[in-house]
């Protein structure tokens, strides 16, 4: 499948992703000329809508939700003219055949249908399409996450979506995937002689992963209480960046030999038990605190009512193979941190003799460490050792940082939404970037261990004040170990 679609139809184009993200990332395309100048979106949601109030609400949302200086009125009244508006209503035959019509004669120059809808909707919508012949070899369909909420429920998504669609058809979403430097991971590693020598356990200690939030629900009650940060954030996010750091290095830079070393990787991290989440994962829930200077309510406060619904996780992750083995992956992530910050700790392990002395006899000599930021900055920071200028007799070590900026570094290039690269990927056919299958429920069967030993030990969240890094267990987690959280 190498043609470009000609056709996109968003389902769920009323919901806040659709304004936040996706219409944006489309209008951005279409600036940048990504897009042909007859391509049509076909905008579809339950409420019954004209186009034209539906090309003023997605106005609205691109002034709302578009950088300042990225609105143009002609820019925008162009691509409001590329928007149609159907209602549609799964289990509704007569309103997919309403669709049909609205795309009748574009069919072969490709339709890209993207779900950003309830994962309960989506074999239901594919169903739909499929009875109304809005499925040929030229269809490729997008879900948003999450693919189920156990690997049960995700195979059964799949063999939903499986059933009217091949794999190659199917483009499954981590908008992680979209940033440029979690892309950049790649790079890094394999376009760069100094690094990929080094990344295994003869030469890193440990790795770190931390995904931090200042938000707490955000009007996400319905969906996050029984699903908590496990789920909502580790199983996709957390993973997907997990194995791009873990993996080995493919033969080619393509979407089959990417994803196939990426899912050997998530096979061999090593299933946790009753006895091990004691020791190697922590729960915790957010309570009444401060963030950013603002008194800010606790979990079971907003959400009016008791709840054992994690709001932070911690994990100390092993990976059972050659080239990690004693070597942990400790994960964090949670709600109401005290920063938004999402970043990689690469910990190198000190050098096997040190010529300037005994460390705390005055050399300073540190291991190296790999800092990669993803947000909100992005940046990649290099620790290395240095001479401290100065006519001591005695050479002093100090820690300095070779930092490379890429907003600086790349100040003349835009900083895209994550969303622009994914979806030009879904219009042009590229699944590099999209999970596969077996991706997914790798990731599942390692959460699933999580969470039924923690069920079998019985295990609570522990509280923690609104404004700090999780609870005071946390630290103890990887404090045991000798080392301790970036920050």
């Amino acid at each position: 499948m190498t043609e470009s679609s000609a056709t996109f139809l968003l389902f769920g184009a009323t919901g806040d992703l659709a304004r936040r993200m996706i219409f944006p990332s489309l209008y951005n395309l279409l600036a940048d000329g990504l897009l042909p100048d007859d391509f049509l979106i076909v905008a579809s949601a339950r409420s019954p809508i004209s186009d034209e109030d539906f090309r003023g609400d997605v106005d609205a949302a691109l002034r709302q939700f578009l950088a300042a200086d990225r609105y143009d009125a002609d820019t925008a009244a162009t691509f409001g003219r590329m928007i149609v508006y159907q209602p549609v209503e799964a289990g509704k035959a007569e309103q997919f055949t309403a669709l049909a019509e609205r795309i009748d004669g574009r069919l072969e120059r490709g339709l890209s249908v993207y779900l950003s809808t309830p994962p309960s909707l989506f074999a239901p919508t594919a169903q739909g399409l499929a009875e109304a012949g809005l499925i040929t070899p030229l269809t490729r369909i997008a879900m948003e996450k999450p693919i189920g909420k156990d690997l049960a429920s995700s195979k059964e998504v799949n063999d939903g979506i499986g059933a009217m669609f091949a794999e190659e058809q199917i483009f499954r979403v981590d908008h992680y995937l979209g940033k440029e430097t979690v892309q950049n991971l790649l790079a890094l590693r394999f376009g760069n002689v100094m690094f990929e020598p080094l990344w295994n356990a003869t030469a890193i200690d440990h790795v770190q992963i931390t995904v931090g939030e200042t938000v707490g629900l955000e009007g996400r009650v319905s969906y996050y209480d029984g699903v908590g940060a496990l789920r909502d954030m580790v199983q996709n996010h957390m993973l997907q960046i997990l194995s791009i750091i873990a993996m080995e290095p493919p033969a080619r830079m393509d979407p089959t030999a990417v994803r196939d070393e990426k899912v050997k990787a998530l096979r061999s991290l090593r299933p946790m038990t009753a006895e091990t989440v004691k020791t190697h994962s922590v729960r915790g829930q957010y309570t009444p605190g401060a963030v950013g200077g603002q008194i800010v309510t606790g979990y079971a406060d907003e959400l009016g009512k008791p709840s054992d619904t994690e709001t932070f996780v911690a994990l100390k992750a092993h990976i059972d193979n050659w080239r990690w083995q004693g070597v942990p992956f400790y994960l964090r992530t949670g709600k109401r941190m005290p920063a938004r910050q999402s970043e990689i700790m690469i910990q190198f392990k000190p050098v096997r003799h040190s010529i300037f002395g005994r460390d705390g006899h005055g050399s300073g000599l540190e291991p190296n460490t790999l800092v990669i930021r993803l947000q909100p900055e992005e940046y990649i920071r290099l620790l290395i050792m240095s001479k401290r200028p100065g006519l001591e007799r005695q050479v002093l070590l100090d820690e300095v940082t070779l930092d490379v900026s890429l907003t600086a570094a790349f100040a003349g290039q835009r900083r895209r939404i994550a969303y622009e690269r994914l979806i030009l990927d879904l219009l042009a056919g590229d699944q590099t970037l999209f999970v596969r299958r077996d991706e997914v429920e790798a990731q599942w069967t390692w959460i699933d261990s999580i969470i039924d030993g923690w069920k079998d030990a019985n295990m609570k969240p522990a509280a923690y004040s609104s404004g700090n890094w999780g609870p005071s267990s946390a630290i103890a987690l990887i404090e045991r170990d000798g080392a301790s959280w970036h920050e």
